[in-house]
């Protein structure tokens, strides 16, 4: 069971108003949840607060009923949370097997990692013809998908994602969540995804949910949220 449920979560930074007040999600077993809403939503703290980046002022985080609340991010990484920040985290100045074989350390040790780390060259096929560039010399689709790889590697069972497609074109962004969409339905790994891309993010989501000021305004399947035309032009801007 890798279910991911958000309950009555609410942070804030300092001493200011919260970005997020009282916020409860649920995302199923091997589910897709596109995370909408404009700019100053609140998404990006949301995924920041489920790592523990960011401390929680009230509320609880489970994956598979098992408290994540007050752990540090370390500690939520084992128990099988992963996070690809914006801005195509690697590392730079490692190899594309360096920055796989590092990926994998938190969960795995010896030829189990070498089997993770092969996985990822199957599934990332660019990866594997790359794997002794340095992560510098990587284009910018190439390094997405080695921050996804990175992720995965480590076989979590919920992801988070923020805007894995920004600055990205459009067939390297097809690819990326095609890989995603596949992956979680062959795993069971859940997925929140964290877009602005709203079209891309709804064609591989079962579920859409709108954040606007911190609050869920919506929380619909996703082909009903993409077909309902005065909440898109209300909250997100198409």
């Amino acid at each position: 069971m890798s279910n991911l449920t958000i309950e009555r979560l609410t942070v804030g930074y300092g001493d200011g108003a919260p970005v997020l007040d009282g916020l409860s999600l649920d995302v199923p077993d091997g589910a897709v949840l596109a995370l909408l809403g404009a700019n100053g939503a609140g998404k990006t703290t949301l995924l920041r607060a489920l790592t523990g980046l960011v401390p929680a002022r009230a509320g609880r985080v489970t994956i598979g009923g098992a408290d994540l609340t007050g752990l540090r991010t370390e500690e939520r990484v084992r128990r099988g949370l992963s996070l690809v920040p914006e801005g195509r985290s690697v590392v730079v100045e490692l190899t594309v097997d360096e920055n796989l074989r590092l990926g994998a350390l938190w969960r795995h040790r010896g030829p189990a990692r070498r089997t993770a780390v092969a996985e990822m060259y199957e599934l990332f096929e660019p990866l594997a013809r790359r794997r002794d560039a340095v992560g510098h010399t990587l284009s910018g689709g190439e390094r997405q998908m080695l921050a996804l790889a990175r992720a995965l590697v480590s076989r979590p069972d919920v992801l988070l994602l923020d805007e894995p497609s920004l600055g990205l074109a459009p067939l390297v962004v097809a690819q990326l969540l095609g890989v995603l969409r596949d992956t979680a339905a062959r795993t069971g790994l859940t997925v929140l995804l964290a877009e602005q891309n709203v079209t891309g993010a709804l064609s591989v989501a079962d579920r859409g949910v709108v954040l606007s000021l911190g609050e869920v305004v919506a929380d619909r399947p996703a082909a009903e949220l993409a077909a309902d035309p005065a909440l898109r032009h209300a909250y997100l801007g198409f």
